[in-house]
């Protein structure tokens, strides 16, 4: 479709200031369907903060960050104190359309806090994106695919559950899984792999530790799972454990993926450097979908594959902007993990669909998905 098509003949010429006249950071705590364990916690509610930026002519965006504390150091109480009183009073009364001139501006005034500047930019996209009538990804970059084919994630206490739960999602139009391990001894989780990979023989299968393994517990899993043909295995080591990386990798045809390492470009390089194969990118991590997108581009030059994944569990509207990230970067080869799929409740009239194995590029302007605002009362954090 060309883009102007999807422009409001009454915005397509308008270059009026869209100034910002609110921001709110809404604290709310959104119940999953079932407990999600890994390495360092296990999770029942996720704790986020949403971002409502408000315009003087009434139109509304929406952005969301996922509290961290162990990857990001981010809790919800430091999101909300980090966009309420440092980076909202720097954005009342300016022009949403001069992003490009204002986000260093806020990067200066508050470094690092990767989830509040975040939550931010996907507000002020969104605005941007609903007032002009353009998608967010028309205002960061170029489509280069119409959807993703998700990935789901399995971490239930036995191989005959994660099996079971694989085989159903499977049917529901999954087609990627990822292994949480790191959490059982390790001869269970070996056994799961091999478990899940005689089930879906053919289907795209990796591990996930969290930063939950040794590196001689690393170095055992990838060997005796070899024939279980996974695609990588991701943050075996601590986050900061470079050596360890390096070691790993120099002994193993599997590759070795980084997540929770990786918060600025210069972590993707020295992780290129370590032997690492790939790397997840996630919004909180670096900052907004601006950073995301030349870290994608980073990648792509260093020969590094792509996760690109939102933090367990957002709702449709973080997702969304995960979504528009995996369609800009050069490539999402290691898969895709939007975690909406994992919420008991949506806080979007229309929560992102899977359909025919594909999550669509939403069409609609900005995010293009609809905030449901009495949800939203409904989960806040009083």
């Amino acid at each position: 479709m060309n883009v102007l098509a999807r422009v409001a003949p009454s915005a397509r010429n308008a270059d009026a200031p869209l100034l910002i006249r609110r921001i709110d950071a809404i604290p709310v705590a959104l119940p999953l369907k079932t407990p999600m364990k890994m390495a360092a916690e296990t999770i029942t509610a996720a704790q986020n903060l949403l971002v409502r930026i408000e315009a003087a002519d009434g139109a509304v965006g929406w952005g969301e960050a996922a509290s961290a504390p162990t990857m990001t150091g981010d809790t919800q109480g430091g999101l909300v104190a980090a966009v309420r009183d440092h980076l909202a009073p720097m954005l009342v009364g300016k022009d949403a359309r001069d992003w490009p001139a204002l986000r260093p501006a806020l990067h200066r005034a508050l470094t690092d806090n990767g989830g509040a500047h975040s939550a931010v930019e996907m507000a002020v996209l969104d605005l941007t994106g609903r007032a002009s009538g353009l998608r967010l990804i028309d205002l960061v970059g170029r489509p280069r695919r119409i959807g993703v084919k998700p990935m789901w994630l399995l971490g239930n206490k036995t191989a005959e559950e994660d099996v079971a739960e694989a085989l159903a999602k499977q049917k529901a139009g999954f087609d990627f899984f990822k292994l949480k391990i790191g959490v059982k001894p390790l001869v269970k989780e070996i056994a799961i792999a091999f478990a899940v990979r005689e089930a879906l023989p053919k289907t795209p299968l990796c591990a996930d530790a969290n930063c939950g393994l040794t590196l001689a517990a690393a170095r055992s899993y990838v060997e005796k799972t070899k024939k279980a043909r996974l695609m990588f295995v991701e943050q075996p080591l601590a986050y900061d454990d470079v050596e360890g990386l390096k070691k790993l990798a120099r002994g193993t045809k599997v590759p070795v993926g980084v997540d929770e390492g990786i918060h600025s470009f210069a972590d993707i390089v020295t992780s290129a450097r370590a032997g690492a194969g790939g790397v997840s990118l996630k919004l909180i991590k670096l900052g907004g979908i601006t950073a995301a997108i030349e870290a994608g581009k980073l990648c792509q030059q260093l020969g590094l594959s792509v996760n690109i994944a939102a933090k367990i569990a957002e709702s449709s509207i973080s997702s969304a902007a995960a979504l528009h990230l995996a369609c800009a970067v050069p490539k999402a080869d290691w898969g895709v993990s939007l975690t909406h799929f994992y919420l008991a409740e949506d806080i979007v009239r229309r929560p992102l669909p899977l359909a025919n194995g594909l999550v669509a590029l939403p069409e609609g302007p900005g995010l293009g998905v609809e905030v449901d605002e009495a949800a939203v009362e409904r989960f806040r954090v009083k």
